[in-house]
């Protein structure tokens, strides 16, 4: 009964008003962040089916191209730029544009002479952003051109369609995939873009679950070391190992209820924006597709389809995660969060002011941040052999590297990382016990400075 009672008491100090305030403010910074981002992204979308067009030549054959533009379903806005010359930006300015091509004056006669007729495009760029680059280029309806004009110029020379498209595809390439001894026909492209999903997907979980679990602790031992209550609570007639239980098991409370939140704000936000373009998206998109590939040649076509089906690849290649697999991930993830629970109850200790308590847990966060970005951007397998055994040091790495363990058969390596994260655990849990039941936790500190100067206080004498 001491204990739920002490477990509620520890609760109420972690789940107050504020953290709930925090998380409240999360879901709102998420629900209007997926909103700009989905009407931000369908503006994208829909103007890769549009084209601003200025034809300066405007001859027979310059007119029938952006008749066969709009058979093709790209929207074509056409206006006159020949009081601006060739001032780009006075174009853009006037007419309040972000890109446009330009058919100039003599296209069509330089076509005609065999020559490389020039079609111009100009475009505004605001910032680097990937949206921004997205929405503001042309390159749909460049391409859809170039595609036009080289059927009239196969016609024109007297090169059949199934000649055209032997020139433009003369070979056709047969992709396989080999992870673990099993092979597929699929591109290692395909295979990299689903994995990074949800290679990138459980780093977030545990970069937050390890933030939030290790903040709650140290901040409430702090305080009440600061604030004189810890030395009163160790001196009631309670067990310490149960007042110690008490805390770490309201910190994982407190952590999980903050990474739910988290990820299911994150999960709507990506949802969000997912449902949003796939409503707003034009059908000229679905249209343009499907001409596409009716252009692609049977043989590559056929190639296509297989490279398409990349869920039945993965299956095959073993790539997906039984039930036993995650069971295991579970646990690595339990045994990280007990490991961050025993540090920041040994930092905790340390800490002897409140300016402390913002820096103290610097360590921890540099420990969790390595590994957090090698596993986004690099392979940790992959590194050269001193650095990864540096990087493998640290407890945290085998988690974030646990699913691309196990989805590459390197099961090996999965265990040999849960196995020293357990005595990693075990290391840490036992300085943890033995600090909380001394005496040395109402009097551990790392007043370094204070003591250089004592030292140094006699010899001013």
């Amino acid at each position: 009964m001491k204990f739920f009672n002490l477990l509620r008491k520890e609760l109420k100090e972690l789940i107050n008003a504020q953290m709930i305030l925090s998380l409240v403010m999360i879901v709102v910074i998420f629900m209007v962040f997926g909103n700009v981002m989905s009407s931000t992204i369908s503006e994208a979308v829909k103007s890769e089916s549009s084209v601003t067009l200025s034809d300066c030549d405007d001859t027979e054959f310059t007119r029938e191209l952006l008749k066969k533009l709009e058979e093709n379903d790209v929207t074509i806005n056409k206006i006159d730029t020949s009081a601006e010359g060739d001032d780009y930006a006075a174009i853009l300015a006037n007419n309040k544009l972000k890109s446009i091509v330009i058919i100039p004056k003599g296209f069509t006669e330089a076509l005609d002479n065999g020559e490389h007729p020039e079609l111009i495009t100009a475009t505004e760029m605001k910032s680097a952003a990937l949206i921004e680059s997205i929405s503001s280029t042309a390159g749909s309806g460049i391409d859809q051109i170039k595609s036009i004009i080289s059927d009239e110029v196969a016609a024109r020379t007297g090169v059949t369609e199934e000649e055209l498209d032997y020139i433009d595809n003369p070979i056709t390439v047969t992709d396989n995939t080999v992870i673990s001894g099993k092979s597929a026909k699929i591109s290692p492209e395909s295979i990299i873009g689903r994995v990074m999903m949800l290679n990138e997907f459980l780093p977030i979980i545990i970069f937050v679950l390890i933030v939030m679990t290790s903040q709650s602790l140290m901040g409430a031992i702090s305080n009440e070391k600061i604030d004189k209550t810890l030395e009163t609570l160790l001196s009631a007639p309670v067990s310490r190992i149960s007042i110690l239980t008490a805390k770490m098991l309201a910190a994982t409370i407190a952590a999980l209820l903050n990474v739910v939140v988290c990820m299911v704000a994150f999960s709507g936000f990506m949802a969000k924006a997912a449902i949003d373009i796939s409503k707003n998206a034009p059908d000229a998109l679905t249209n343009a597709a499907v001409n596409a590939q009716n252009m692609v040649p049977d043989s590559v076509s056929g190639n296509l389809s297989g490279v398409l089906s990349a869920q039945g690849a993965m299956n095959q290649l073993g790539l997906t995660l039984t039930a036993t697999d995650y069971l295991l991930v579970g646990i690595e993830m339990f045994v990280t969060i007990m490991i961050c629970l025993c540090i920041s109850l040994i930092l905790g200790a340390l800490v002897t002011d409140a300016k402390q308590s913002q820096t103290i847990l610097l360590p921890l966060m540099m420990a969790v941040m390595v590994p957090y970005f090698i596993s986004i951007f690099a392979d940790v397998n992959s590194l050269p052999t001193v650095v990864r055994y540096l990087v493998y040091a640290i407890p945290f790495t085998h988690t974030f590297s646990a699913i691309p363990n196990l989805m590459f058969g390197h099961t090996g390596l999965f265990i040999g990382g849960l196995i020293y994260q357990v005595i990693f655990l075990a290391a840490c849990m036992y300085f943890a016990l033995k600090i909380f039941n001394s005496d040395k936790i109402l009097t551990m500190s790392l007043n370094f400075g204070k003591k250089r100067k004592k030292k140094g206080a006699p010899e001013e004498e």
